[in-house]
């Protein structure tokens, strides 16, 4: 005969008196969400920002333009300059492609970022 006796708790039947692996178990899930939650609220704002940052390729430094462009490390951006510097302001977007290393791909995933 089965002397155990149960509850139920959110719709589960558990025995009462759980082993304290199972509590424990529970209570770092429940640790997890609460931490998961905390960084999603903390990091969501400054993530945001870093994707509407904008930048003006005729005016920023290598350094400006790694941080604000993706797939674009400051060995590319440091060529930016070189090319603007020797050849002058750029006039349309579509001249970062003479830059080796930028494509059209480098340049869809960037459009919005990109100010002459």
């Amino acid at each position: 005969m089965n002397n155990t006796i149960t509850a139920s708790v959110s719709g589960n039947v558990h025995p009462i008196g759980r082993s304290s692996h199972t509590a424990k178990a529970s209570r770092f899930r429940s640790f997890l969400k609460v931490g998961t939650l905390l960084a999603t609220c903390t990091l969501a704002p400054a993530l945001a920002w870093s994707q509407d940052v904008s930048i003006n390729i005729n005016t920023a430094s290598a350094e400006e333009i790694a941080d604000a462009l993706k797939g674009v490390g400051l060995k590319r951006a440091q060529a930016i300059v070189a090319w603007r510097e020797k050849n002058g302001d750029f006039t349309s977007i579509d001249q970062l492609t003479v830059i080796k290393g930028i494509g059209d791909s480098t340049l869809a995933k960037n459009q919005q970022k990109i100010q002459l």
